[in-house]
């Protein structure tokens, strides 16, 4: 289990727009806000989603990127960026190596039913690739808010 003050593990996925991104890239140079989500186009997502889109430009003005991972295809996220006009990446995990990685891929439970998914869970990596912040199972009301006060902090 990751904690607080760890290097983070360095990944590279592909994202929307035919992209591929890597954590190194943004070494030296930007915060990084890596946000886990369960799924694409689902309420609780969706309005994740748009919760960081509609404050953006505060996370850029505080020299943060955010990215958005889950385990649907790049296809699937293409969709869903397109639908609410989502203006930062989303990373494909297919594979789930990155939600393991970073053990947010775990054991839920929906009406008594017992499944595997990814927690929603949101990672704040500062310049030199260090976790300064971890929420786990999120709550969506407030949380971007929070996540942007902490990245002004840094």
């Amino acid at each position: 289990m990751l904690k607080e003050g760890q290097k983070a593990p360095d990944f590279e996925l592909p994202a929307v727009g035919g992209e591929t991104i890597r954590l190194s890239d943004f070494a030296g140079k930007k915060v990084v806000v890596l946000y886990f989500y369960p799924k694409d186009d689902t309420p609780g997502c969706t309005k994740e989603a748009c919760f960081f889109r509609d404050i953006r430009a505060e996370f850029v003005s505080a020299d943060a990127e955010i990215l958005g991972v889950s385990v649907d295809s790049v296809a699937s996220h293409e969709k869903f960026a397109e639908k609410y006009h989502l203006p930062f990446p989303l990373l494909s995990d297919e594979n789930k190596k990155v939600v393991n990685d970073y053990g947010v891929w775990a054991e839920k439970s929906m009406y008594g039913k017992k499944y595997f998914g990814t927690e929603r869970t949101t990672f704040v990596i500062d310049k030199e690739g260090v976790i300064r912040k971890i929420w786990r199972k999120v709550k969506v009301e407030g949380h971007v808010d929070e996540v942007l006060d902490f990245v002004k902090s840094l």
